[in-house]
């Protein structure tokens, strides 16, 4: 074989192999866009019960009750709950709002209220005792 000849031969080989890898490549994409097209549907050709599970509707604080503590606003879906919260004064029912909704502990609220740990703790637990009395009471009427 010739030089000339020897690099034509490995030109040909190199084109056969891309021609081949071109190939295969093309199959595979048709073949996921065939299995595509078998598992989608068109949205026409949906009931109106299969386009409603497609739906969702985001409801941000639709009929709840909204507490503002620290600057944030608390949202209080429970209607009970909700006038049992304001019942409460002020203060006792942000230390509530902050212990639960913001999982802040004692020494966290006491820092933000300035007044000692024992005290929210205190007040806490008291106001605690009272919403759960009023919310028996009114479960009772």
């Amino acid at each position: 074989m010739k030089p000339h000849d020897r690099e034509e031969h490995i030109q040909h080989t190199f084109d056969s192999y891309c021609k081949k890898i071109l190939r295969y490549k093309a199959r595979t994409c048709y073949n996921r866009i065939q299995a595509q097209a078998e598992r989608e549907v068109s949205f026409s050709e949906l009931s109106a019960r299969e386009q409603a599970g497609l739906a969702v509707m985001d409801e941000y604080f639709t009929g709840s009750n909204i507490f503002n503590v620290l600057g944030e606003s608390v949202g209080v879906t429970d209607a009970g709950l909700a006038e049992a919260l304001n019942t409460l004064p002020v203060d006792r029912r942000e230390i509530v709002l902050m212990s639960y909704f913001f999982d802040m502990s004692d020494r966290e609220i006491a820092q933000k209220l300035n007044m000692a740990r024992r005290t929210v703790a205190y007040r806490r637990n008291s106001t605690l005792r009272e919403l759960k009395r009023f919310m028996e009471s009114e479960g009772q009427a």
